[in-house]
């Protein structure tokens, strides 16, 4: 019966008591999941397999202690999850869950016997959030899980805050750390990161003791990098945020004379003339990037400067594209001084991705389109930045005779008193005003 409703690439949803229609399989691979793992209770009305649904066909799942309770919200974001792998999978063969078998666990495994409206997983998400937006640290997250363990010895809970972090990280959306030149000369990725010591000044890449290096491999500083393709894929992989991906194409401002969003602008516009193919799919995804430094111990008597580098995406609605939580942190620089002229060094990574995303783009679920697999490709609009951040990432000096952006070599500037003044305002005043032939200024016309 189910046969017919495979997808385009051969999967489909496995009722086995352990995807419990959460993972998606070949055939083959679904009949000894089945025949392995005995079928999921409670599904009477396969709706996802061709019985259209009638009345409450709703999933309900079995705990262990035989309880049968509503459908838990982590299993949608396992879903998302887990379907997206199966699409990066599809052209190696078939897929493999096995990484996630941790999380599936913990997912059916309810938190107190008896208490079936959390599971062991959702309720630990909720836990590493709290910790999140409270500022809790490891020692005191590990002490909160020591009383509840001491509280409710029946809980079924992780020991530690490690153990948590590890079974999030399956979760996918991690961070790459790269080591990087104390003098910030280069990194050690890609050609360089077998390397001991700096392609550029020699400086050796681990932090030494009398000359000599300690016991353990210690880098002198350490980049951040989250990647950014696997974020916007989850955008689309997300029945919740799929269709938000879309709003700048239906949500123009009608009248011309308001701008609400970077898509009512001429950037914009003038960006979508030039390059039309880019703008055929309104999938496609626009970017914008901001850097800035700040001290992250809060003593502001310590001299100490991290930049975090962040995009936000603008394709979706001004009143979200805005909000913290759909903030991108791409990049962390480390300290203490700022990365200053360096600044392309550590941008590397990104840059390179961008590339990637803009010239050959990423295969994608589409949610909102049955599932089916599109190449999204992204472009970096703009930056958004202070002056002193936009000279560190454009190379060009906001100090001394040549600080305007514009007009670069030509800036109109010279020394007065010990400081650089810049003149040559009046050129922007009407072409008959008087001022422009007043030679009280500086002795000339404009």
């Amino acid at each position: 019966m189910a046969k017919p409703f495979v997808n385009d690439r051969g999967f489909i949803k496995c009722p086995c008591r352990c995807c419990l229609n959460n993972a998606s399989h070949q055939l083959e691979e679904l009949e000894s999941h089945i025949f392995r793992n005995g079928f999921m209770f409670g599904y009477n009305q396969w709706i996802h397999h061709g019985e259209p649904p009638t009345g409450n066909a709703g999933t309900t799942v079995v705990g262990p202690s035989g309880g049968i309770h509503e459908r838990d919200e982590m299993f949608d974001v396992l879903d998302d999850i887990i379907s997206e792998d199966a699409d990066e999978d599809a052209v190696g063969g078939p897929s493999s869950n096995d990484q996630y078998d941790d999380l599936f666990a913990a997912l059916r495994s309810e938190l107190y016997p008896g208490i079936s409206s959390f599971s062991s997983l959702n309720f630990l998400v909720k836990l590493m959030h709290l910790k999140v937006l409270n500022k809790w640290t490891n020692k005191s997250f590990d002490e909160l899980l020591k009383l509840l363990k001491l509280a409710f010895p029946k809980i079924d809970l992780v020991e530690s805050h490690y153990e948590a972090k590890k079974l999030m990280t399956k979760m996918g959306l991690g961070y790459s750390s790269i080591h990087v030149c104390k003098n910030d000369c280069a990194l050690f990725w890609k050609e360089n990161s077998l390397k001991d010591t700096c392609p550029v000044c020699s400086e050796s890449r681990w932090k030494l003791q009398s000359g000599k290096r300690s016991g353990k491999n210690v880098p002198h500083k350490v980049l951040r990098y989250f990647p950014v393709g696997p974020r916007l894929k989850r955008l689309f992989a997300t029945s919740k945020t799929v269709k938000l991906m879309r709003w700048h194409s239906t949500g123009k401002s009608k009248d011309n004379d308001v701008m609400r969003h970077p898509v009512d602008g001429k950037s914009w516009q003038e960006f979508d003339k030039r390059h039309p193919q880019f703008a055929g799919d309104v999938r496609n995804v626009r970017l914008g990037l901001t850097a800035d430094g700040f001290n992250p111990f809060g003593n502001m008597s310590l001299s100490y400067s991290m930049w975090p580098v962040v995009l936000t995406t603008y394709n979706l609605p001004p009143w979200i594209c805005m909000k913290a939580e759909y903030l991108m942190l791409s990049l962390l620089i480390p300290g203490p001084q700022s990365p200053g002229k360096d600044m392309d060094v550590f941008l590397r990574p990104l840059i390179d991705e961008l590339k990637e995303l803009w010239v050959h783009g990423l295969d994608t679920r589409d949610a909102a389109s049955e599932n089916s697999v599109f190449r999204m490709r992204a472009v970096l609009l703009w930056t958004v930045n202070d002056f002193p951040a936009r000279s560190s990432l454009s190379g060009w000096s906001g100090q001394g005779y040549r600080a305007c952006p514009t007009c670069n070599e030509d800036t109109p500037s010279m020394r007065v008193i010990g400081k650089t003044a810049y003149f040559g305002h009046r050129r922007f005043l009407p072409t008959n005003h008087h001022w422009r032939s007043n030679l009280q200024f500086d002795g000339r016309t404009e």
